[in-house]
């Protein structure tokens, strides 16, 4: 079951056997995040392979992938660099070394603070909206380095995951990218680039060389309309992974030939070289060397099959957001365990109840919600039984970063496997203290006996009362 050196893994490709991971889960409390470092770092090498035609070739991995130091330290070690949408993202790049123009940031519904976080750092600031050149040069000043987002509009097709470029809130016409430029040039900027991100998880070649036709047209359009040279493309990032088991596997080796290809076309042909060429895949470079493992912890049978775990929507939203397929794998756990129902119990026969007649399962977790589930109508390798380890696969992007607390539920921790075999945490699990700790529960206490601001005056007075002894 040890996944193959180097390229993109498959389903099949489990770095564990189920020894193993039954012990991890007997190690470590579920659920948890667990990272597979050497498959992240074969993963990079081998996109950087496929671009090395390129000087200056960069991944910017989408720090909202996996916002986790110790993964952007990995990927620094790889030489990438990182893509930023939110103050934090640009924080957090910095705090871990990541300089200058190694940093993109690319946001949208920008405020101010976070334009002068990007310019203080130096980093690469790509504009979402023609607005922005004017309110940047009268409040902050323009970066030395402006690109923009392309959204092309009818000229293409997204898909589920990122949407119709008609009806996405991201990026500029082609006539507000040459308004932009041109405005850009007159104020003094010296240097640009250009971005579009039209696909997600796609799994053709053909869509990405397409992205970077359009973008290196677009690229000679500017040229011939303001007279700019554009120093660098982002591609975006829109490499997918196979979710399923069976889907093709992204050929990166052809897709960076393929962009070679449409380079010396309509690059080097018409005079527009040097070009850098960059990405900012973040799904494709951690999104299947990530596991969330949990445990089932409840059998159901009404007029479904329901299989409940111990993580939930709050651990990983994709499937209850958009029903998106994530593979769950069920290792075969024989111990006891005195927290959870007795395995042998009796389980309803709802044979004539049921409204689906096959073996299938739905997979859910705790939340109140209805679309809290991770599978639905799934058939699974084996049946389910409580106390049974629950492996849900590609959760390494988008997943513990996408968690969020409703109901209360502590966000869990998250696990690096390193290449020695070793497992080192690299965020510990929440709390509930974590949850209360924005919270004045003396506070509303006091309140609600209608105190008032006098109370309320008076306990914050007693709270430094007691902390000056």
């Amino acid at each position: 079951r040890r996944r193959p050196a180097g390229g993109m893994p498959k389903i099949s490709d489990f770095p564990w056997t189920q020894d193993e991971i039954v012990g991890l889960a007997k190690q470590l409390p579920t659920p948890f995040h667990i990272y597979d470092e050497k498959a992240i770092r074969d993963t990079v090498r081998g996109l950087n392979a496929a671009f090395a035609w390129c000087p200056g070739f960069r991944n910017h991995f989408a720090v909202k992938a996996t916002p986790n130091p110790y993964i952007l330290q990995v990927l620094k070690e790889e030489g990438c660099g990182t893509d930023c949408s939110s103050i934090a993202e640009l924080v957090l790049s910095d705090e871990m070394g990541f300089r200058g123009e190694e940093i993109m940031f690319t946001s949208n519904n920008t405020p101010l603070k976070e334009f002068q976080k990007a310019k203080e750092l130096g980093a690469v600031v790509n504009l979402d909206d023609l607005s922005h050149v004017d309110f940047l040069h009268r409040r902050d000043g323009l970066p030395e380095m402006v690109s923009f987002r392309f959204n092309p509009g009818p000229g293409r097709t997204g898909n589920v995951l990122i949407g119709d470029p008609k009806e996405a809130k991201f990026g500029c016409t082609t006539e507000q990218l040459v308004e932009g430029y041109r405005a850009c040039k007159a104020l003094g900027v010296k240097r640009f680039g250009l971005h579009a991100m039209v696909v997600s998880c796609c799994l053709k070649v053909d869509e990405i060389l397409e992205t970077a036709r359009m973008l290196f047209g677009l690229a000679a359009l500017i040229k011939e309309k303001v007279g700019v040279h554009i120093e660098m493309v982002n591609l975006g990032g829109g490499i997918g992974i196979p979710y399923r088991p069976g889907e093709p596997v992204m050929d990166v080796a052809a897709v960076g030939a393929g962009v070679h290809k449409v380079y010396q076309e309509l690059v080097e042909a018409k005079g527009l070289a040097p070009v850098r060429v960059v990405m900012e895949c973040g799904r494709y470079i951690t999104g299947p060397h990530g596991f969330l493992v949990s445990r089932v912890v409840h059998r159901k049978r009404i007029y479904k099959n329901y299989v409940g775990v111990d993580a939930c929507m709050a651990n990983l939203m994709r499937p209850g957001m958009y029903g998106a397929y994530h593979h769950i794998s069920i290792f075969r756990d024989d111990s006891e365990h005195a927290h959870l129902p007795r395995r042998d119990a009796q389980i309803v026969d709802n044979t004539r109840d049921l409204i689906t007649k096959e073996p299938v399962y739905d997979v859910v977790g705790g939340l109140c919600e209805n679309n809290d589930k991770f599978a639905v109508d799934r058939p699974l390798e084996i049946e389910p039984r409580v106390g049974d380890v629950a492996v849900i696969h590609d959760a390494g992007a988008h997943g513990h970063s996408m968690g969020f607390q409703y109901n209360g539920k502590p966000r869990s921790a998250e696990y690096l496997y390193r290449p020695d075999g070793s497992v080192l945490q690299i965020r510990r699990a929440e709390t509930l203290n974590d949850i209360f700790a924005t919270l004045d529960i003396p506070g509303a206490r006091s309140f609600g006996r209608g105190g008032g601001l006098l109370a309320r005056i008076g306990a914050v007075l007693e709270g430094a009362c007691r902390r000056g002894r």
